[in-house]
C-alpha cells in the first residue's frame, strides 16, 4: 500500500498484478512531498514502540486497514485505487515466481497442476508466500459490508493505459512503467497450463473475484 499526502492517493498493491512496476514509477513522488519525512521519522519510532500508525501501511495491506486507521475525511478525500488480473493467468504467474525466486516454498512439487492442487488444499499449513496469492482480490477492495470503497480499479491486461488515467486523475505527467520482475520462464497464454478440472478449481475458489471483477477462462 502507497499513501500519498501531497498527491492525496492511495494504492492498494494487490500480489501478482503489477503493482511492483506501479510501486517503482511512482516512488520518485516520495522526495516532493514535504510529508514523506515527518511520515518517515514517525513510522520508524511508532515501530520502535510497538505501536503502530497508519504512516506506513504493509506493503499488501487492505483498504479496509487505511480505511479503519486513517479519519474518515481524510481517507475519503483520498484517491484510491488498484490493479487485479485474471485469476487464472495470476497463479500461473505466481507458480513461476515461487519456482525461479523461492523454490523452498514448492514443497517439492515441481508440475504446475501438482503445485495448483496443493496450494488450493485447505488442509495445507498457511504460508505468507504462498497465501497472498490465493486471496481473494475483491478482499483488497471492499469494506466489512462487502462494498467496494475504491475510486479506480485498474486492469493488469491494460496496465499502461489504465496506469496513465491513474497519473490523470492524481495530475502527475505519466512516468515510465518499469517491467518489474519480468518473467521470461512461462508461456504466454495461461490456459495451456490448465486441465478442465484444474480450471474448475480456480473457477471454485475465486468465484467472487469472477463475478465482481467479470473474468473469464478465456478472455
Amino acid at each position: 500500500m502507497l499513501l500519498s499526502p501531497k498527491y492525496r492517493f492511495l494504492f492498494i498493491h494487490i500480489a501478482k498484478t503489477g503493482g511492483t512496476s506501479v510501486r517503482a514509477a511512482l516512488a520518485g513522488l516520495r522526495w516532493r512531498d514535504p510529508w514523506y519525512y515527518p511520515m518517515f521519522l514517525c513510522s520508524r519510532f511508532s515501530h520502535l514502540s510497538g505501536h503502530r500508525i497508519a504512516t506506513k501501511l504493509p506493503r499488501h495491506a487492505k483498504v479496509i486497514a487505511a480505511k479503519e486507521l486513517l479519519p474518515k475525511e481524510y481517507f475519503d478525500s483520498l484517491f484510491k485505487f488498484a490493479f487485479v488480473r485474471n485469476p487464472w493467468d495470476l497463479q500461473v504467474s505466481s507458480f513461476h515466481h515461487i519456482r525461479r525466486e523461492r523454490p523452498q516454498y514448492l514443497g517439492g512439487r515441481e508440475t504446475f497442476e501438482d503445485f495448483l492442487r496443493w496450494k488450493l488444499d485447505p488442509e495445507r499449513p498457511y504460508q505468507y508466500h504462498i497465501d497472498t496469492s490465493i486471496a481473494l482480490q475483491t478482499d483488497y477492495l471492499i469494506d466489512l459490508s462487502g462494498k467496494i470503497i475504491v475510486d479506480f480499479i485498474g486492469r493488469y491486461e491494460r496496465l499502461p493505459e489504465d496506469f496513465a488515467t491513474i497519473c490523470t486523475r492524481i495530475g502527475i505527467p505519466t512516468p515510465p512503467l518499469p517491467h518489474e520482475r519480468q518473467a521470461r520462464d512461462r508461456r504466454h497464454d495461461y490456459r495451456s497450463y490448465y486441465s478442465d478440472e484444474t480450471a474448475e478449481l480456480v473457477a471454485r475458489h475465486f468465484a467472487r473475484d469472477i463475478q465482481m471483477l467479470d473474468y473469464r477462462f478465456d478472455p
